[in-house]
């Protein structure tokens, strides 16, 4: 997934409010940008963070930048998008590049299902039951090289997977796809000390069929793709 405009670079100066972030551009200015995270974002909001927003010049928005990117010690990056999970797992999923799910003929976003839920993504495929994936955006790194999930508390997320697991009793398949969009990690794991509610719906769902995978994502000022297979412990 490609960036529709080429990235400014800036420097943080404080993250506003929920989906505002203030930034210092090179030459000194001082701007607003989008900041597409509803998330806690810990450690990704720190001043002085360098950080590369994208322009647009469409007159029905209020803002005149997206934060996109935020660099990282050692050369590394991290997305700031959250909507962007979907979208690189969506190209991904129609190029074939996904191991884990092979085979599935048809594609289908945002679908409703269980009593008040949308999956993100139905795949279907002549002769095989239907697989309802799940896409989980993750950007936070505490200790080493371990991404980790969620940085805040979501029962939304816990719902999500006791709704998977109704679909596996049903006879289908169901699976959970962890994006990973920071460039410094290499494994995954359950942030159980931040939410213990979905760390033990999570663990439940897995001991009901439900498949785990993560995925990491290449990064940079040209766009964000899915990148290689991480482990996942779900202890």
């Amino acid at each position: 997934m490609r960036f529709q405009r080429p990235l400014v670079p800036g420097r943080l100066i404080r993250r506003c409010k929920r989906f505002l972030a203030d930034v210092r551009l090179e030459d000194g200015a001082e701007v607003t940008a989008h900041c597409p995270n509803p998330g806690a974002m810990l450690g990704l909001t720190d001043p002085g963070l360098r950080v590369w927003l994208e322009p647009n010049d469409d007159p029905r928005r209020k803002l005149g930048f997206s934060w996109r990117l935020a660099e990282l010690p050692g050369g590394h990056w991290a997305g700031v998008d959250a909507g962007f999970a979907n979208r690189v797992v969506a190209e991904a999923l129609a190029e074939g590049r996904v191991p884990a799910l092979p085979g599935h003929g048809r594609v289908r976003p945002e679908v409703r299902y269980a009593a008040r839920s949308r999956v993100d993504f139905l795949l279907s495929a002549a002769g095989q039951p239907d697989t309802y994936l799940e896409v989980k955006n993750v950007h936070l790194r505490r200790e080493g090289d371990r991404a980790e999930f969620p940085d805040c508390v979501t029962a939304r997320g816990a719902r999500h997977m006791r709704d998977l697991a109704r679909m596996v009793a049903a006879g289908h398949r169901a699976a959970v796809l962890f994006l990973v969009q920071r460039t410094d990690c290499a494994r995954f794991g359950l942030a159980a000390d931040l939410d213990p509610g979905y760390a033990a719906a999570a663990r439940a769902a897995a001991a009901a069929g439900v498949v785990f995978l993560c995925h990491a994502t290449r990064i940079g000022p040209e766009g964000v793709t899915l990148a290689q297979a991480l482990p996942v412990d779900l202890g």
